[in-house]
């Protein structure tokens, strides 16, 4: 029988990592961690969610100091906002988050972390700063970063991503974002409430392409009535520096029409997500990947069987409880030999803008595309007793139900 350094190995210390790390540990089989950066937590605690929730908590309370008028107060005078002063709290939350995620807590559970780049050598074996490490398991949980649309230009000129935005001092009279998806919308609505004018250009002919158009549609009317000029169906062409400022010139996504320009400060980058697969050394270890990530079965297996893949390295669903949820699921499989297979049906997901979009399982797009035939109820916030009082009637509670269950 085959004989190893390690139970289990981990390639990756975010969510799914750290999940399946701790659990891994008190299973009681011997684990390892790999983390390529210097510390854990991953693009949730260092680049996504804490960092961004933090600023949009931020953005919402100068926003709601702004309407006081609206609930019989005095209007009081706000200074420019110093953007350094925020950014300094969004750090402190992420260094006090960052004491819970820590290597000493996570080798006090019973599993081993090293930094540094690893990579595959075969299909058990990885090699990390020379040494050769084993594993009869592992899974890869390395999660995803930006992905930087082909525009003529744009690595010349200083953008932004979300890994770059939360270390930015100064804020930019002018923000150009690319990309209405939930990233690019989050911090459009954020910067603009701290004092922005903020662009916001999609190629899709609505914002949050995946939601259904009407819920969209009340998102885009309050970035509107907050500022916030939205271009959709509008493809980047090339970007280039003119003095200090950016310009980037746009198109119809149809082709017809005249290109034209728009100049900003900045222009943040935010048209999705890519899988970190680069220098992992898959190709040695056999395991096949497409343009999404690494596929994997419902038990998260890849095809080399005792090689698991979960979080946005798999291209199912990039979200962080999604990636804790499959890392579950495969220490299930892969240390308690059970059979577990994840199901995705019932996905809970929440775009932090203001108002919020959150759904949970399928809306009207996903519904039809998968055949499934539904009635629609709907309940408007503007008929709600709590929501008139607290001056947040913008909105509505929209229900799928089967037909004849709708009655």
């Amino acid at each position: 029988m085959a004989r190893f350094d390690y139970d289990l190995g981990i390639l990756g210390g975010g969510a799914a990592g750290l999940t399946a790390a701790a659990g891994g540990a008190q299973f009681g089989a011997k684990t390892i961690l790999i983390e390529k950066s210097a510390q854990l937590g991953g693009d949730c605690l260092h680049f996504g969610c804490v960092p961004s929730k933090t600023l949009i908590r931020t953005a919402a309370v100068r926003s709601l100091v702004k309407r006081c008028p609206e609930f019989g107060l005095p209007s009081p005078a706000l200074p420019p906002v110093d953007l350094g002063a925020v950014m300094d709290r969004v750090h402190a939350v992420v260094e006090e988050i960052q004491k819970i995620d820590s290597k000493e807590r996570f080798c006090s559970l019973g599993a081993e972390v090293r930094f540094g780049e690893a990579a595959f050598a075969d299909e058990h074996v990885v090699v990390l700063d020379g040494r050769r490490i084993s594993a009869g398991k592992w899974i890869v949980a390395t999660g995803s970063s930006p992905a930087i649309p082909p525009v003529e230009g744009l690595r010349d000129v200083p953008f932004w991503t979300n890994e770059t935005v939360f270390s930015q001092r100064v804020l930019p009279p002018r923000l150009l974002v690319l990309g209405g998806g939930p990233i690019g919308l989050e911090i459009a609505q954020a910067f603009g409430r701290l004092g922005s004018k903020v662009t916001v250009v999609e190629f899709l002919d609505q914002i949050l392409g995946p939601e259904d158009a009407d819920l969209a549609d009340i998102l885009r009317t309050r970035l509107e009535a907050e500022g916030v000029e939205i271009w959709v169906s509008t493809k980047a062409v090339r970007a280039r520096m003119r003095g200090a400022a950016i310009v980037l010139t746009v198109a119809p996504a149809a082709g017809e029409g005249e290109p034209r320009d728009i100049e900003a400060d900045a222009l943040l980058v935010a048209t999705g997500r890519k899988p970190n697969i680069a220098g992992l050394g898959l190709d040695a270890a056999g395991i096949q990947v497409t343009g999404r990530g690494i596929p994997t079965d419902k038990r998260l297996r890849t095809n080399i069987r005792h090689i698991y893949a979960c979080g946005d390295v798999n291209g199912q669903f990039p979200f962080t409880h999604v990636a804790g949820y499959e890392a579950g699921i495969a220490l299930a499989n892969a240390i308690l030999h059970l059979s577990r297979e994840a199901d995705y049906g019932k996905v809970g997901w929440c775009t932090y803008t203001d108002p919020e979009v959150a759904s949970i399982g399928l809306n009207e797009k996903r519904a039809r595309k998968e055949g499934i035939e539904y009635v629609v109820r709907e309940e408007p916030f503007g008929t709600n007793d709590r929501a008139l009082a607290e001056g947040e009637t913008l909105g509505k509670i929209k229900l799928l139900l089967s037909p004849g269950g709708g009655r």
